[in-house]
């Protein structure tokens, strides 16, 4: 027994399993979420006012200069750590090109805007059937805004340029995100035709999302208004599955509330009572004759 127990305690400890690495993961991506979401839209914030304001003193350049350095090395502390406590380190990097191009590469530095997006769809994406509205006004005034900024930034000094300020960046933003397509502002510089197809791209993204949100939502409104079972299940109610006056009692469970499933097992409990007293009653009789 001596001998087992100190052969056992000269044994190396194992190594953490790939479930031990994910949930460190997922414990410091929860501790950093909304830290890294206000160092983005700091970044932001101070991203844009050189834009805004071109001719903005060079003692409040400097100091936005300072916040995205800033920003960035947070961001590049947050890359190496994630890549750390990852199970697949190399796997990880291979799964987030963007945030490596961010970086390895400084001047990729305004891709960071990205995350401000990203982040806040993110958060307004939990239950996005029932905050669609929410998770789609959000993601297109970011989006309309990240897109307005650097398009802006990119075109200016162009030859040839058509936007020029930051106006006529929102405008193209928008009639871009919208899929309108004008045509009366162009970006004509690589690096603008780039962002206006990421735009694009993700105002069409967005238009589906919304589109098909809401007609899964119609559909099964028009399942139940014209289902008789789920009406008769609810006493004829208007509400339809929801439940009796006053709405459906606790949570739904699918098109059926709580409190329709407790009375079905209350009645089907009742059932079986009277079933079993019935077989009693039919025994007794046959015992007395």
């Amino acid at each position: 027994m001596t001998r087992d127990a100190s052969a056992a305690s000269e044994r190396p400890p194992a190594a953490p399993g790939p479930d031990a690495g994910r949930m460190r993961l997922r414990r410091w991506q929860h501790a950093t979420e909304r830290p890294l979401t206000a160092m983005s839209l700091l970044f932001l914030v101070a991203y844009a006012i050189p834009i805004a304001r071109p001719d903005v003193s060079e003692d409040v350049q400097a100091v936005c200069s300072i916040v995205l350095a800033i920003v960035w090395v947070l961001f590049v502390l947050d890359y190496l750590v994630r890549a750390r406590l990852a199970p697949r380190p190399w796997q990880y990097v291979r799964r987030h090109p963007l945030e490596l191009a961010v970086v390895v590469l400084p001047v990729l530095r305004p891709l960071l805007l990205v995350s401000v997006v990203v982040r806040l769809n993110r958060v307004n994406a939990v239950r996005l059937r029932g905050r669609v509205v929410r998770f789609a006004a959000a993601g297109t005034f970011l989006l309309v805004v990240v897109g307005a900024l650097t398009v802006t930034q990119a075109e200016r000094g162009v030859p040839g340029a058509s936007i020029v300020n930051l106006g006529d960046g929102f405008w193209w933003a928008m009639v871009t995100i919208t899929t309108v397509g004008y045509g009366d502002l162009v970006p004509v510089s690589p690096l603008g035709r780039l962002i206006a197809a990421c735009l694009m791209i993700g105002g069409i993204a967005l238009l589906g999302v919304v589109t098909a949100t809401l007609s899964s939502w119609l559909v099964e409104r028009v399942t139940v208004g014209d289902d008789p079972d789920a009406s008769s299940a609810s006493g004829g109610s208007p509400e339809g599955a929801g439940g009796a006056v006053g709405g459906p009692v606790g949570g739904a469970v699918g098109m059926v509330s709580q409190a329709q499933v407790a009375l079905l097992v209350a009645e089907v409990q009742e059932l079986r009572a009277e079933i079993v007293e019935a077989r009693r009653q039919a025994e007794r009789d046959q015992s007395d004759s």
